[in-house]
């Protein structure tokens, strides 16, 4: 699937607008008024029992007790119809936008995989903090399919046994420490990683940034060797909202706050960052001679902190599920989003090829471009300007000593023999010269 298109109309948008509907017409409301009628019946349990075997009191009691009573169940019901009432409005929006009919596919491609499509789906409801139904799913898929790891897949991890079907291998070494687990024994220490993710990001979003930071420091080294700037973003953010001072950040208006804070915090935490954040350690310093008057200085932008915390959250969890070897959304995800979108054209074209009897006849990609949101689009797309092909991983691009690219087989084809000329330069070079190029 390639392609973009930032105006992509989702064929499911009623059905989200139902799902919508439905969530909020939910249980809560029955459950109050239910809470509601105990309370009554508390409270007139407790004025008969001090009737002290007073006939007409309690006589009173119960006749006072009907109309409340009669008044909560009438709103019970018409809670209750209400969620009903959605529930089948979703039904119906389920069915028009999912009606039953013929996949363009003759064959499921994932059917002799039920091991994958298990792991996916397991993986999913873990990386969501689904915990409990994660491990219900996996036991009971134990019972009903091959066993099932929920260890990130590489081609180290997958064999094809005698038979012709994949099996997930167990993990070695570090990783089966972390994630080396079949489905008789349930990963916790993948929940675990992720129960803390979860608790760190509540952290974060309620504006307490110590306790990633910490976790950001003790992962320095793997994060370091993985280009990522996550601590100093943090730290640098943390300077920030120690400079709005008490007024904004509600912390206590000690030396540790405000501008103060800020600076002390500077002296403290930048030094080890100097030798890669220098510059913007020394704007973010500069900014508190113009303290007084930051809105108008040329560092206001620095302070405009409305998304920060979001923007920093959804960094965390990228670099976080990055040291699990995991990608920061959910591959279920995004292949069940990517799917809707190109199921309708697929059907489509599928009716259409049936209708003029012709062929698929494409091999290892679509008859047809698909477009995506620019947030599922993960390769660039390399044409060769010789060949006016894509390149594949069977014919991938080759960069040449001079800078210029062209595809593997474009590079042979005006070879002669080891040796081939540039067809944008003079240069000319040998064929253990060009550096294969990964897209």
């Amino acid at each position: 699937m390639a392609g973009s298109n930032d105006d992509i109309v989702s064929p499911f948008g009623p059905l989200q607008n139902e799902l919508a509907r439905m969530r909020g017409a939910n249980l809560t409301a029955a459950i109050q008024d239910v809470d509601k009628i105990i309370e009554h019946l508390v409270a007139a349990r407790e004025r008969i029992a001090a009737a002290d075997a007073d006939h007409h009191r309690i006589s009173m009691e119960m006749t006072r007790l009907q109309n409340p009573v009669k008044e909560r169940l009438e709103a019970i019901n018409n809670d209750l119809r209400d969620v009903t009432k959605a529930q089948r409005s979703f039904g119906k929006a389920l069915d028009k936008a999912l009606p039953q009919r013929e996949l363009p596919m003759g064959t499921d491609a994932m059917a002799d995989h039920p091991s994958l499509i298990n792991r996916a789906i397991a993986m999913h409801l873990v990386r969501e903090g689904q915990f409990s139904v994660a491990s219900t799913f996996v036991r009971e898929s134990r019972d009903h399919q091959p066993p099932l790891s929920l260890e990130p897949w590489s081609p180290r991890t997958a064999r094809t046994d005698e038979d012709g079907d994949d099996d997930m291998l167990q993990g070695d070494g570090e990783e089966e420490g972390l994630t080396g687990h079949g489905v008789s024994n349930y990963p916790e220490d993948l929940q675990g990683q992720f129960a803390e993710m979860y608790s760190l990001l509540s952290e974060l979003r309620n504006r307490n940034l110590g306790p990633a930071i910490k976790w950001a420091r003790q992962n320095n080294s793997r994060l370091e060797s993985a280009g990522s700037n996550l601590e100093f973003e943090l730290c640098k953010l943390q300077f920030v909202w120690l400079f709005k001072g008490p007024g904004i950040n509600g912390l206590p208006d000690d030396e540790r706050n405000g501008e103060r804070g800020a600076l002390r915090y500077a002296q403290e935490h930048f030094a080890r960052f100097q030798s890669r954040h220098l510059k913007e350690i020394q704007r973010l310093c500069g900014a508190i001679a113009f303290a007084p008057n930051i809105e108008q200085s040329p560092y206001r932008h620095i302070f405009q902190i409305d998304s920060a915390f979001e923007d920093v959250a959804a960094s965390f969890t990228r670099e976080f599920c990055s040291l699990l070897g995991l990608s920061a959304e959910s591959p279920l995800y995004v292949a069940v989003t990517a799917g809707s979108i190109a199921l309708p054209r697929l059907i489509k074209y599928n009716k259409n090829t049936k209708e003029k009897k012709t062929e698929w006849t494409t091999e290892n990609e679509l008859a047809f471009e698909t477009p995506l949101p620019p947030s599922m689009i993960y390769h660039s797309i390399f044409v060769c300007p010789v060949s006016k092909e894509q390149t594949t991983e069977q014919n991938p691009a080759m960069m040449l000593p001079c800078g210029h690219v062209i595809c593997r087989e474009s590079l042979h084809n005006m070879a002669k023999g080891s040796r081939y000329k540039c067809p944008y330069c003079p240069t000319e070079g040998h064929l253990r010269d060009a550096i294969k190029i990964t897209l």
